[in-house]
């Protein structure tokens, strides 16, 4: 048996994409389709490897509009499937998550931020993306989006990612960046045992009873595999609840309230953060993804120099976790947002807490934000 494959804890040294690999592969995919792209390469060619020791399936696609296309269908015959890419790859696969959106198929899409727009530079971090992953496809839709700031982390979500997909019938991106896909820290992987993993509910109905798209209570209906002897339908047009193609209004806001609805009631399984210091605080700085870590570092060094600084780090991006961010800086008149783009999530921040409380720290150039950029902007 090797490491890999241990059934006790291990660890080791892993980068950023390896353990996004290796957490699909403990969170139990099976079902891998990608294109190469750079900075997330790496997580087809370790699952390319790996997949077929846990007797999953790995195929590489032609494109990212066939790759989302691809783990659509796998999820539809009852495999965890994953696909990854970067910002370019992401804005092909919107069609497709828009379907997944639509037809309730989980499946989770990483997307490993790198500079952009177009082709921009292939090697250098960002966080461009966040808006993208909210609102890149068309129409309206909830989706989930997370973010890790370490390589353990990275572990932990992309489980987190396909546990989430399971449970609520959506699509999740994982969002990482370069720099978190590339560099490298010791891990300590928990044993399988010690690893939650969520499958998707199934019905225990006859099939002529099934309704794959059923208002139930828990507002999830149970999706069952095709290949098991329940027919039923699946289209990106808006649908009754056996799937057939309707225009009806009292089927289609129904559908619509459900699918928003099973998000919003689980506000407090999805939202993930970290908060520290806040009850003391006099400034707040929240941040995400690899900027979270030079935030972090600025929150301790202003705390020596005698400051009160709270830090708020999210892992959910969205739904954007808007009442813990009002709580958080109710009483504050200083709150400040690093991220490596323009203010993506800093505008969600103002919608809450109001824009003159919101101080910005940017950079969208391809470098990361520096600690001290962050301790100039509580000095402002």
């Amino acid at each position: 048996m090797t490491a890999k494959q241990t059934s006790k804890p291990s660890t080791r040294l892993m980068q950023g994409d390896e353990a996004c690999a290796e957490g699909a592969i403990a969170a139990g995919c099976r079902f891998f389709a990608g294109y190469p792209i750079t900075p997330a390469t790496e997580i087809a060619e370790v699952l390319s490897r790996r997949l077929p020791q846990v007797g999953g399936k790995f195929i590489q696609m032609e494109d990212e509009i066939s790759s989302a296309a691809a783990i659509i269908g796998a999820s539809v015959g009852g495999a965890k499937s994953m696909t990854a890419t970067s910002g370019p790859g992401l804005s092909l696969m919107q069609e497709n998550i828009g379907y997944a959106a639509m037809t309730e198929i989980p499946c989770v899409i990483v997307d490993v931020q790198r500079l952009g727009p177009s082709t921009g530079r292939p090697t250098a971090p960002s966080q461009g993306d966040v808006m993208q992953a909210r609102w890149g496809s068309h129409g309206d839709y909830p989706i989930i989006a997370l973010s890790p700031s370490s390589i353990r982390e990275t572990f932990d979500l992309t489980i987190k990612a396909f546990n989430l997909s399971e449970r609520y019938r959506t699509p999740v991106i994982l969002l990482m960046d370069e720099v978190i896909g590339h560099m490298r820290e010791r891990v300590d992987i928990p044993a399988p045992d010690d690893i939650e993993c969520i499958d998707r509910a199934s019905t225990t109905v006859p099939p002529e009873w099934y309704k794959p798209y059923e208002n139930f209570p828990a507002d999830v209906p149970p999706l069952v595999p095709f290949g098991e002897g329940y027919r039923y339908h699946i289209t990106g047009l808006h649908h009754d609840e056996r799937g057939y193609p309707t225009n009806r209004l009292d089927e289609v806001q129904p559908w619509l309230d459900r699918i928003f609805r099973k998000i919003d009631t689980g506000l407090s399984d999805i939202l993930l953060y970290e908060a520290d210091g806040i009850r003391e605080a006099e400034i707040l700085v929240i941040a995400y993804g690899v900027t979270a870590r030079s935030a972090r570092y600025a929150v301790e060094q202003a705390r020596a120099r005698g400051r009160k600084v709270g830090y708020l780090k999210l892992k959910t991006i969205w739904p954007f976790a808007k009442e813990i961010v009002e709580h958080a800086a109710a009483r504050l008149h200083r709150v400040i947002v690093p991220e490596m783009n323009r203010g993506q999530v800093a505008l969600e921040v103002e919608r809450v807490v109001g824009r003159h409380k919101v101080r910005r720290v940017t950079r969208a150039d391809g470098e990361m934000i520096k600690p001290v950029d962050i301790l100039a902007a509580m000095e402002v």
